[in-house]
């Protein structure tokens, strides 16, 4: 009956969220599956961990060098990708006093985040015109482009490599590009 809840080592349930957890404001605005849930700084804890163990003091928003960090809904720091690309430069991280920005260990960082690029019908590249902003962004050569015999490039996307920081997001002349979290990339939105 309910999903979210996770069973603990003895068998009973426990009131914490399973790994794709939400936490409590989108649980009462009935998003109890967290598709809908805000992007995060690099290396936060899962939503319910992170919205209980950070204390908003904003230090992660004041020490972002790129400025991409955000105060949103309820005063958390969430990430705008229309302002500019993470670096991964830790900082946040660092200065992250409560830990809800955290790394696996100390010899052992993990990902930063489970996000990946989405391309969505407005892309022009892949209406014929000549456009290759995204691709001359992207580092992790996410995006290529084919030539096509009679035609325009052909753009071809390996999702797989990206690594969610974003370079590609605000350069896009008509937003075609979107960051979603990788395990509700596939999810349709019915």
């Amino acid at each position: 009956m309910f999903e979210f809840l996770k069973k603990r080592k003895d068998g009973r349930e426990s009131k914490v969220p399973s790994s794709h957890g939400v936490s409590r404001a989108q649980f009462l605005r009935g998003d109890v599956s967290g598709k809908n849930r805000p992007m995060r700084p690099p290396w936060a804890l899962e939503e319910f961990e992170f919205t209980e163990t950070c204390s908003r003091c904003g230090e992660c928003i004041k020490h972002c060098p790129e400025q991409i960090l955000l105060e949103g809904r309820g005063k958390f720091p969430v990430v705008e990708f229309r302002r500019g690309e993470c670096t991964f430069c830790e900082e946040c991280v660092a200065h992250c006093e409560p830990g809800a920005l955290r790394f696996l260990s100390t010899e052992e960082h993990g990902d930063p985040w489970g996000l990946e690029v989405r391309v969505s019908y407005t892309c022009i590249a892949q209406k014929g015109v000549v456009c290759q902003i995204c691709g001359d962004q992207c580092l992790e050569r996410v995006f290529r482009f084919r030539p096509r015999a009679g035609g325009a490039v052909q753009m071809e996307m390996s999702a797989g490599k990206c690594t969610g920081c974003g370079a590609c997001i605000a350069p896009c002349p008509v937003d075609a590009l979107t960051l979603q979290h990788r395990d509700s990339a596939g999810q349709s939105d019915a």
